[in-house]
Order: structure tokens, then C-alpha cells, then sequence
């Protein structure tokens, strides 16, 4: 499998100059015979953007020129495909954005939509959504009517916040709750696929209005579909690692009389690449039955010597009045490509529908 950096390459290269010379007999794209030589040190992202400018260096003219030849090589050329499409989608955006015409904007925004299921237009849109959200967003609204899977998804998954690899549009981010009337006509979608995206987006949207994502959460929990109890658990998943109450509520998890001894570590000192195990023990309190969210949460040293906490799922469960249930974890500090590990002061603390105990703290032990 490769890299992320190598889905795009000289090979993705040649495929695009074949393509553009299959559109324009005659044409020589010189620009993109020379970006397969140039591809090897840059990042995804970087690889894209290359390809985009050496499209748009060997395509000259004006929007309607470039946008002649992208459809003449999406109904030509076998191999127009694949990662090639999102320099593709870039170059027609950002043509489409520095012509700055209605005309050009909106035919953009139709090729994209026409090309999304050939890869994902999702990181070109958001160029066009920085130009004119209100504009885009009017056309996005009506690609989530679409009988296109690929195209109602295209709807969610371009306007996100926070959606990786691709560049930020402020005001998405400034304007968090206009992107939720998408989401209200896609929460419910056949596709599991366009769903998810859905779920993704919500999650995106707790980063900057957790109470607009419980609001719209419970929502659409009020009329639900059969799915929309997992896509709202997904949803909302950044909100109930950090214990935000009414996000738990929602899940069926309200604050609880509970007592937590622990958690108790095996060990104050642990060796580089080894593991601590913790046990804890939590009781219902309370007169009524408890339905109980049990994380655990790891304070991480850092660098700088401050801490970072994360939350790890542990159990969930129903007590009992008086009921109680003992729980052991064993957390290993094997390395992992993910997260670099730094010996000094850790600490794990117990989080129960949402309240944490006292953290208990060890040490990480120099390599």
C-alpha cells in the first residue's frame, strides 16, 4: 500500500498529460511532462498543486477553454481518473475563481459536481466556497437532492470546517451554523457513505459550537431514521471525550450519583515502550438506576514540559442501585507511528458520564 504522499505521482502526471493531449490534438503540455520529474520530494498536497499549475501553464485561455478540454478528456480518455482529478478539479476552480464571473463560478461549481465521482472534488470546492460561500452554498444545497450518492456527499463532505488535506475557509469557520440546513436534508440518507461524511461534519462543527451540534443532534434524534442513533453517536464523539454533558444526555447517559474508588496503577514508574495497568472500582449510589459512560484519560508529558490529555473509550454500563463494577486496563506507551511518547510526569484519571476523578499520576522512564 502506498504512502499518502505517493497517491499522487509521475505516473498520475503522465496520465493527465496523455489526457490533455487525447483533448487537444496538437498540444504539447510541456509543463506536466516536466512535473514528473519534479514530484518526488513534495508532500500530497503539494503534489496536487504542482499538477494544477502545470495544467493550467499548458492549457492557456480563458475558463471556458480549460473547462473544454477537462470534458473532453472526461468523455476521451479511459484513464481520466483517480488522483488525477483533484489537481484537475483545482485547476478549474481556481481558473473559474481568478476569471471572477457568475458564468464561470456556476459551471465550475457543474463540472465539479460532474467529476467528484472519479475521485472527490471535496478539497477544489473549497476554493470556490472561499470566493463566494453564499453563492456555493446555493448550489451545494441542491446537489444534496442529487440522485448521485457521490454528489450528496460531495455536498457534506466539501463544506466541513475541519476536513483534512484540503485549505481552511474562514467562513465556514466563522459561520457555524450555515452549513446545518446540508446536514438536516443528508442525516437521514440512504447512502451509509454520504452518512458518514454527515456524522464527520458534525464532529467538525463541536470544534467551535458544541451547544448548535447537541441542539441539531437532538433534532434530529426527535424524528429519527433508523440509522440516526449511530450516525449521531459518531457525531458527536469529540464532545463526549470531553465530557460535555448534554452531548451525553443526549446519548442517554445524564449525570449520575456515583462513587469511583481509583483508579489504583500496578506501578509509579514505567519503562519506555511498557505498559501500566490500572483498576478502579464505580458504584451507583443513587436510588435510581444508573446508565454509566466509563472513559479513561491519559495526561501525556510533552516536549515543553506541560501535559495533553486523551480519552480512551473503556465500557459502558447499567448499575443497579448499591450495583458496582470493577475495571482493569492494561495502557501500553509502545511506540506507534501516531503519537511520539516523552519520558517524564503522566497521569491517568477515570471519567464517568462525563466527571473525571483526581488523576493518578506516574512517570514515564527515559529510554
Amino acid at each position: 500500500m502506498p504512502f499518502a504522499d505517493e497517491l499522487i505521482n509521475a505516473r498520475t502526471a503522465r496520465s493527465l498529460t496523455e489526457a490533455v493531449r487525447a483533448a487537444s490534438p496538437g498540444a504539447e503540455p510541456a509543463a506536466l511532462r516536466a512535473a514528473e520529474q519534479q514530484v518526488g520530494p513534495l508532500s500530497l498536497r503539494e503534489r496536487a498543486d504542482l499538477l494544477r499549475d502545470a495544467l493550467l501553464a499548458d492549457v492557456p485561455g480563458d475558463y471556458a477553454e480549460l473547462a473544454r478540454v477537462v470534458r473532453a478528456a472526461r468523455d476521451g480518455a479511459p484513464e481520466f481518473g483517480g488522483w488525477l482529478i483533484w489537481p484537475v478539479t483545482s485547476a478549474v476552480a481556481t481558473k473559474a475563481v481568478g476569471e471572477g464571473t457568475d458564468e464561470a463560478f456556476d459551471d465550475a461549481m457543474a463540472l465539479l459536481a460532474d467529476l467528484t465521482g472519479r475521485l472527490t472534488s471535496e478539497f477544489a470546492v473549497r476554493l470556490l466556497l472561499r470566493h463566494d460561500l453564499d453563492r456555493a452554498l446555493g448550489v451545494v444545497t441542491g446537489w444534496t437532492a442529487s440522485a448521485d450518492p457521490d454528489v450528496r456527499r460531495l455536498a457534506s463532505e466539501g463544506t466541513r470546517p475541519y476536513l483534512p488535506w484540503s485549505i481552511r475557509v474562514p467562513a465556514l469557520i466563522a459561520r457555524p451554523g450555515v452549513t446545518v440546513p446540508v446536514l438536516d436534508a443528508l442525516y437521514d440518507d440512504e447512502s451509509e457513505y454520504v452518512r458518514r461524511s454527515v456524522a464527520n461534519h458534525l464532529n467538525d462543527l463541536s470544534r467551535d459550537d458544541a451547544d448548535l451540534v447537541v441542539t441539531t443532534a437532538g433534532r434530529w434524534l426527535a424524528a429519527p431514521a433508523p440509522t440516526t442513533g449511530r450516525l449521531v453517536r459518531h457525531g458527536l464523539r469529540t464532545l463526549v471525550k470531553r465530557g460535555h454533558p448534554g452531548a451525553l444526555e443526549l446519548l442517554g447517559f445524564p449525570p449520575a450519583a456515583v462513587d469511583v474508588d481509583g483508579p489504583v496503577l500496578d506501578r509509579t514508574r514505567v519503562p519506555f515502550g511498557g505498559s501500566v495497568r490500572f483498576t478502579a472500582t464505580v458504584r451507583n449510589t443513587g436510588a435510581d438506576e444508573a446508565r454509566l459512560s466509563i472513559d479513561y484519560v491519559v495526561h501525556h508529558h510533552k516536549a515543553n514540559g506541560s501535559q495533553t490529555a486523551k480519552t480512551f473509550k473503556l465500557t459502558t454500563r447499567t448499575l443497579a442501585p448499591g450495583e458496582s463494577v470493577h475495571l482493569s486496563r492494561e495502557h501500553s506507551f509502545r511506540p506507534i507511528t501516531t503519537r511520539r511518547y516523552h519520558p517524564g510526569p503522566h497521569a491517568i484519571a477515570l471519567q464517568v458520564n462525563g466527571v473525571a476523578t483526581s488523576p493518578a499520576p506516574f512517570d514515564l522512564e527515559t529510554p
